[in-house]
């Protein structure tokens, strides 16, 4: 037995005893090191800083880093696009070109371009090329103090995260973002989708982004469409778009198509010999893109934009459906045909009337012609009238039907002729050429107007003109222009007297009516127009018909100014003071709100807000807002219940008796057939209308339509002055509506007015307003036995011998008093008579 302590013999030494026994040597031999070696210090103090500051430096490189998830969610920002009522694209709101398209949508040659001309190892690559970066390192070192950029060897994915992500910085810094990034972007979305956002994002030039816009911007295609010399053209862009796209480097951008064509032929994506006929061709590309929009719309369009930025915000900040970057789709209840003969009837209204009276004044002027160009197209003043176009005087003969020069927004210097004495250099007008080289100085009028086209059954504008041309003028009189709406206000009247008890028949004084304003003003007393005395006893139908100012202040009075400006309220005309020279139409409105409520007067008092935009959706379709408001719960359901198809019934706003509104429409068909618009029975529609025309007169308003479209127009000079003492609402606008009629003639039905329920229809001696028995109603205008709408119980009585012994009692009292009011105005005049304020507001109560 051997003995414990005998060492002679020791047992095996454990592993792990060991390996603590060495290490403890080492640690202790590193310490020594580490105490006695002053270099070894130092060498270790500098690792941990670089260690350190590589860590640092880590954390701020990634700080601030984007998730490349939200790729997965990126939705760009996209134009608006705005729908008419057919459904056809008529504008687009956008700052930048922007089409969004699908992988599947691209064509190869186009795709393959691009790869040739930017990453062809994108498909295999894990989202840095070596290669590429290595290159661009060294470029970047031989050019680095020297002011020129580097090329950048960006991989398709890194550009895709600098241009989506993190911005394009000139920054190693950002050069090492976006390869980080790259590499995530590349673990989240597949090769497609990262082509797919690349090929709709990447900026090429003319407010272009993506290869769908830049296609329309260079060669006013589609990309379906594109050649194969076009597509490899575009893929060139990327590096330089502001260099390839000009006319003057015309020679470098085919040098440069042709090295991407080789570069395709390469990497066997297209043969030689379609490479070779592709370099054989022009670059072909567009100065000047056509125009896919209508100008006929522009105000229609700018009320639309309106409206829109009211809801929605302008820019992406606002929210996610701003009008610029929202992708909204709109669809408006724009009617083109309608909006075209809107338009050109107005022009011609307006040309009308200017006639012959010469050159007005410039659009604009500019100060400094040295940059004419420039300044002429940053005015962005256009004229879409005949061959007629914008252009700056550049010298004058200083005669007039002097010789002089003209040049246009594309650089072009032409001969301008007919220049008034009164053109300077520097002046923008219009101009029409006259021969080649030569242009001839054209004047738009300067008077205006607005027009509105609108559907009583829905409150729908389907067609709006606020000017001559909204290319010279943005300010849309249509809805913007606050003017006197003259004798148009004076069916509102009617009807707050037919509410109040009056009827179509009832007899009104046509006379003298004047009234006391105060010792120091004396009295103030009411004309005609024109200055006409009164006629005697008629009826209502007979005062509206010939615009009587003398029976409508009287109507007015008698049934109390309150009642009537409630009913301007209640149809929404205005708010105005209970002054009687309102019932006249002295208070301020616009064409759209005196539309919206004749239209009620049509709809039998049913009125529904103008609406020019029928419902919007967001860029993914889903309506996030519509102008009918009407719901149908039980439109969806799964199984038929066995009732009756439900009926959608619309909500509009009862503003006026429905029997009432009857009256008046069928009082004011009256004007269409013997009043103050009789120019338009020759039409032989069913049309009710009224004229107007202000004091001065400086506005001519006409009102009118059927149960299809109502239809409003005035014109006025926007500076209001005297549009001459010929001018009437019969002469000058109830024409402009006319032509608009002919114009859409089979748009506007043939179905007469329905009457409401309780409405009675009674023959009338159309003169006196007493029922006749036994007669037949005439077809010719003025007929003596006329069928009148009465409310129940309200019928007159039956004409009898004393009614006509009293007629001509009146009408001799008549002859009498009017020849007191002649002698008395004579008085008047010599003593310095407050004169006619027909249309003056204040002063009368």
């Amino acid at each position: 037995m051997t003995d414990a302590n005998d060492p002679g013999e020791q047992p095996p030494e454990d592993a792990t005893f060991r390996i603590r026994r060495e290490a403890s040597g080492g640690i202790a031999a590193i310490g020594r090191a580490w105490r006695e070696r002053k270099w070894l210090r130092r060498f270790g103090y500098l690792c941990m800083a670089g260690l350190i500051g590589l860590i640092g430096f880590w954390i701020v490189l990634t700080r601030d880093m984007p998730d490349a998830n939200k790729l997965l969610e990126y939705q760009p920002p996209l134009p608006t696009m705005v729908r008419g009522m057919d459904g056809e694209i008529v504008y687009s709101y956008a700052r930048e070109r922007r089409v969004q398209l699908r992988f599947v949508d691209f064509p190869r040659p186009m795709i393959n371009a691009f790869l040739s001309a930017e990453d062809k190892t994108f498909w295999t690559h894990g989202g840095v090329d070596i290669g590429g970066l290595a290159g661009a390192v060294v470029d970047y070192a031989s050019k680095y103090g020297s002011g020129v950029r580097a090329k950048g060897g960006s991989t398709i994915t890194q550009q895709v995260a600098k241009n989506i992500l993190i911005g394009d910085e000139y920054s190693v810094t950002r050069k090492l973002k976006e390869m980080l990034l790259a590499r995530r972007i590349e673990g989240v979305l597949t090769k497609q989708q990262i082509l797919e956002l690349y090929l709709n994002e990447i900026p090429l030039g003319r407010r272009s982004f993506g290869v769908q816009a830049a296609a329309r911007a260079y060669f006013d295609r589609d990309v379906e469409d594109l050649t194969l010399s076009q597509s490899a053209f575009l893929a060139i862009l990327p590096r330089a778009p502001e260099v390839y796209g000009r006319k003057k480097n015309e020679d470098r951008a085919i040098e440069r198509r042709n090295w991407v064509l080789d570069q395709m032929v390469k990497n066997g994506w297209v043969t030689e010999q379609a490479a070779a006929a592709a370099k054989a061709e022009p670059l072909g590309l567009v100065t000047q893109r056509g125009n896919d929009y209508d100008s006929a719309n522009g105000y229609f369009i700018e009320e639309v934009r309106r409206r829109l930025i009211g809801q929605y915000g302008e820019k992406a900040e606002d929210g996610p459906n701003s009008v610029y970057a929202g992708g909204l789709w709109v669809r408006t209840s724009l009617d083109s045909e309608m909006q075209k003969a809107v338009r050109d009837a107005l022009r011609a209204g307006l040309l009308r009337y200017h006639g012959n009276r010469g050159w007005v004044g410039p659009i604009a002027h500019l100060n400094d012609l040295e940059s004419w160009q420039s300044q002429l197209v940053v005015a962005n003043k256009t004229v879409d009238y005949k061959d007629w176009r914008v252009g700056v005087v550049l010298d004058t003969p200083g005669t007039a039907n002097g010789t002089g020069r003209i040049g246009f927004s594309d650089g072009n210097i032409a001969t301008l002729t007919g220049i008034s004495e009164r053109a300077k250099a520097g002046d923008l007008v219009t101009a029409a050429p006259v021969t080649a080289g030569t242009w001839a100085l054209r004047s738009v009028p300067e008077v205006s107007g607005g027009m509105i086209i609108e559907e009583p059954g829905s409150g729908r504008v389907v067609a709006m003109q606020g000017g001559f041309d909204s290319g010279l003028d943005s300010f849309n009189r249509a809805v913007q222009a606050e003017r006197q709406p003259g004798s148009t206000i004076k069916p509102f009247v009617y009807a707050t007297a037919l509410q109040n008890g009056m009827t179509p028949a009832t007899q009104v004084l046509d006379g003298t009516f004047c009234v006391f304003q105060g010792a120091n003003l004396g009295n103030k007393c009411f004309r005609n127009f024109g200055g006409e005395g009164g006629s005697g006893s008629h009826t209502m139908r007979w005062g509206l018909e010939q615009s009587r100012n003398l029976m409508t202040v009287r109507i007015a009075n008698d049934v109390g100014m309150k009642r009537v400006t409630r009913t301007f309220h209640n149809m929404g005309i205005g708010d105005y003071q209970s002054y009687l020279s309102f019932a006249l139409g002295a208070g301020e409105t616009t064409v759209s709100r005196m539309i919206n409520a004749y239209a009620a007067l049509a709809n039998n008092g049913v009125q529904f807000s103008g609406s020019v935009i029928d419902y919007v959706q967001d860029r993914n379709g889903k309506v996030i807002w519509r102008a009918d408001k009407s719901r149908c719960d039980t439109c969806n359901m799964a199984q038929w219940d066995g009732k009756p198809m439900p009926r959608i019934q619309r909500k509009g706003k009862q503003v006026l008796d429905a029997a009432t509104a009857y009256q008046v429409v069928h009082m004011l068909e009256g004007v269409v057939t013997r009043g103050t618009a009789e120019r338009l029975r020759d039409l032989k529609l069913p049309l009710f209308g009224k004229t107007g025309t202000t004091n001065g007169p400086t506005d001519v308003w006409f009102m009118g339509g059927n149960q299809d479209y109502v239809g409003g127009v005035y014109l006025g000079y926007d500076n209001p002055r005297s549009l001459g003492g010929y001018a009437q609402g019969g002469r000058i606008a109830a024409p402009i509506f006319k032509e608009v009629v002919e114009a859409t003639r089979k748009r506007w039905g043939m179905q007469p007015f329905v009457a409401p329920a309780g409405i009675r229809m009674v023959r009338i001696d159309r003169v006196t307003g007493k029922r006749v028995m036994g007669v037949e109603p005439g077809d010719e205008p003025k007929a003596a036995v006329i069928w009148e709408a009465f409310k129940p119980d309200t019928e007159p009585r039956q004409y009898t011998a004393e009614d006509e012994f009293t007629r001509r009692r009146d009408a001799l009292v008549s002859q009498i008093r009017n020849a007191r009011e002649a002698r008395n105005a004579d008085a008047a005049g010599a003593a310095g008579d407050l004169g006619n304020f027909a249309e003056e507001q204040g002063g009368v109560y």
